[in-house]
């Protein structure tokens, strides 16, 4: 059995977070949302679960980081051409992301990210492993 990923996000307010990734062409298992949640498929074995930060909040006794001060986490998901990764930001930013930090250009890989409407930063990544250096 492949192994599944859950990646939990704590989101202000869940209709605003789920509009910004419908814009970005993610779509919503209805199975596991409700007023408080939202699973976020990002590949048959990917999701992200869009909770309410009261509601996250249950799930931990640490302080909820704020996203928009402190990096949390950086989430990177692959794509399949340099201009995917140009889109996909390009998508971010007209639904109200942000971007932090340059375009990162190398021979083997190409790079860029966003920050969303509640600061996770997340990096879109397309990798030529034809082209990438060797170690000797």
């Amino acid at each position: 059995m492949a192994r599944q990923i859950f990646v939990n996000i704590a989101v202000k307010d869940l209709n605003k977070a789920i509009a910004f990734y419908t814009h970005l062409g993610f779509t919503f298992n209805q199975q596991f949302t409700d007023e408080n949640a939202t699973c976020m498929i990002v590949s048959e074995n990917i999701m992200v679960m869009l909770l309410r930060e009261e509601f996250f909040a249950r799930f931990t006794p640490k302080p909820i980081a704020n996203a928009k001060q402190n990096t949390e986490v950086l989430i990177c998901i692959s794509a399949e051409s340099r201009e995917e990764v140009d889109e996909f930001v390009r998508l971010a930013i007209a639904a109200g992301g942000k971007t932090l930090v340059p375009k990162q250009d190398y021979p083997w890989m190409y790079g860029h990210g966003f920050e969303d409407l509640d600061g996770h930063m997340w990096e879109i990544s397309y990798m030529d492993m034809n082209a990438m250096p060797t170690k000797d």
